[in-house]
């Protein structure tokens, strides 16, 4: 079949193809993440952003492909998640700025906007590392532009640019070490990939919309979405939600101090559909993942962590959702920044009209922020990166004349850079990569000083403490000449695999040791969901052997995935 010209028709199911092959391929998409850590969510990112910018497009109502492009592209901008999802969302602004005002697109468009997209991305990452999705889509739009100088069959083009762009996928791993190592390819380069062959079958034809998939996270946010579709967005008046808080847990059955019970799928359903409504069980031999919507989220926590432990944990306040909603009478699908539970809230202090918005998980980590100065919380972090959107409507919701952005993680960066471009006030970047970072840069703001000093001031200090955290491997692998078994506790220093051992107390204390130093004074603990303070005496213990003259201090910090959290100053 010789097609030589995209329609908003086509155009559309392109998008869409797109969209429903990334929700599909979202676990494995994440599976290629090259640390073995709970947290490879590049595929959920890459997913949920490219389903805004589907949800863009297919509400917006011109004929014209130039309009359509820029509505998916502004869907993408608005619900970028990650770096790969923002990358994603700049190789569509560069698309989308190409064919403006194009009323259909030829193959000579087609290849001209992708190369574009192209040169977009790469203009938006600081420092471009080729073996990642950039490389993908350089040589994909680089094998569009040969294509057409032979043929006018868009088809061809497409299979030209998804050949290319599998060639460079497969090649990543000899253009980035770290990837050979593990054995994968490139995490966004994968999903990009994705994209590309989508929007080729789909204009020839081959899309099979009976293929079958085996139930993942994505189909999870699916069905997530038709709950929420059907008990919250249904209801005009926010009093009218009846259990307000959307909650979601994943638990891995067995692991943790908590557990007292084998896991019972009856038992542990039936529990939880006490607790409220549209409830979503669904599991597998190591994983259940649950969706309710309750008064009480921490009853559900407390429920799950009797089975297992808590590696994944969500909560939205879908009244202050359906507030948002009726006060800007928009048809708008991207939810708030998860709520942070209240404890963590209080009265703002005189900040001289500045706010502070600092991306974090768990409850007691939110509230030594707060002690800190920051004025805003965004529930947050590796498993559950915020969107632009997310970030943006913290700023714009502040009511402050300026902003700085703690996104303690560098898998935000993008994002809330992103953010920073199109919030209604001046917006800074305090470039954080973890939780430690963010804290010490905050001893560091001056509510006197302007914007431009106190981020220079506070990224000067990020380097000034070392940051540790534990967590387990989802699987085996081997990293820069480390085995590293499934199920394993692993200890990361600045980011990076230092230890690996079958008990966690050993794993933690050998991270410390290679995290102390002759000038070493304050050694902070912060503990997990899935420790006890119990855990935490005993480790301050056996840090003190290490050196008797260390100051140490001991939080409760209640974030998921890492049972501890360590810094050393």
């Amino acid at each position: 079949m010789k097609i030589t010209k995209i329609t908003n028709l086509e155009f559309g199911k392109m998008v869409q193809a797109a969209s429903q092959k990334l929700n599909q391929r979202a676990e494995f998409i994440n599976s290629l993440n090259v640390f073995p850590v709970p947290d490879g969510d590049t595929g959920t990112n890459m997913s949920l952003s490219m389903a805004s910018g589907a949800k863009y497009e297919r509400e917006a109502t011109s004929t014209q492909v130039g309009d359509l492009a820029s509505a998916l592209a502004k869907g993408l901008l608005m619900g970028a998640r990650g770096n790969s999802g923002v990358i994603l969302s700049q190789i569509f602004r560069g698309f989308s700025k190409n064919v403006a005002g194009k009323e259909s697109l030829d193959a000579n468009d087609l290849a001209e906007a992708l190369a574009a997209g192209a040169q977009t991305a790469y203009k938006a990452v600081m420092k471009p590392t080729e073996g990642t999705i950039l490389t993908v889509i350089r040589k994909a739009a680089g094998a569009g532009k040969e294509a057409v100088k032979t043929t006018d069959d868009i088809c061809e083009v497409m299979d030209a640019v998804v050949v290319a762009a599998e060639a460079a996928l497969k090649s990543t791993p000899d253009l980035l070490p770290v990837l050979k190592q593990v054995g994968v390819v490139d995490s966004g380069g994968q999903g990009l990939t994705f994209v590309l062959e989508a929007f080729s079958d789909s204009l020839s034809g081959k899309i099979d919309e009976s293929e079958d998939y085996k139930p993942d996270d994505a189909e999870m946010d699916s069905m997530i979405d038709a709950a929420h579709h059907q008990s919250v967005q249904g209801k005009l008046d926010p009093n009218d939600i009846k259990y307000g808080y959307c909650t979601e847990i994943m638990v891995r059955i067995g692991d943790g101090k908590l557990v007292d019970q084998d896991f019972d799928y009856d038992t542990f359903y039936n529990y939880l559909a006490g607790l409220g409504d549209s409830l979503l069980v669904i599991n597998d031999d190591e994983i259940v993942k649950v969706h309710v919507h309750t008064e009480h989220p921490g009853d559900v926590m407390t429920w799950g962590q009797r089975f297992g432990a808590l590696i994944k944990v969500k909560v939205d306040n879908m009244r202050l959702q359906q507030e948002t909603i009726m006060e800007h009478d928009q048809a708008e699908d991207t939810p708030l920044a998860p709520a942070v539970p209240e404890v963590a809230n209080g009265p703002k202090p005189d900040m001289h009209g500045y706010a502070i918005i600092s991306v974090a998980s768990g409850d007691g980590i939110a509230t030594l922020f707060k002690g800190l100065g920051v004025t805003d919380m965004i529930a947050g972090g590796q498993t559950m990166n915020p969107s632009t959107a997310d970030i943006v409507k913290a700023v714009n919701a502040s009511g402050a004349k300026q902003a700085l952005v703690l996104p303690n993680n560098k898998n935000i960066f993008l994002a809330a850079e992103q953010a920073a471009e199109v919030a209604d006030i001046p917006v800074k970047i305090i470039h954080s990569k973890t939780i430690s970072q963010g804290m010490t840069a905050m001893l560091a703001f001056n509510p006197e000083a302007d914007l431009d000093e106190n981020q220079s001031e506070m990224e000067d200090v990020l380097d000034t403490v070392i940051s540790g955290q534990v967590t387990h491997a989802v699987r085996d692998t081997t990293i820069d000449g480390m085995e590293i078994h499934k199920d394993d506790y692993m200890g990361l220093v600045d980011g990076k695999i230092v230890v690996t051992d079958v008990d966690r107390q050993t794993a933690t204390v050998e991270m410390v040791k290679r995290m102390l130093d002759e000038d070493s004074e304050l050694v902070t603990i912060f503990y997990g969901a899935d420790a006890t303070k119990a855990d935490a005496d005993q480790l301050a213990d056996a840090v003190s052997a290490l050196d008797d003259e260390l100051e140490i201090e001991i939080h409760e910090g209640n974030q998921p995935v890492y049972p501890f959290l360590i810094s050393v100053e």
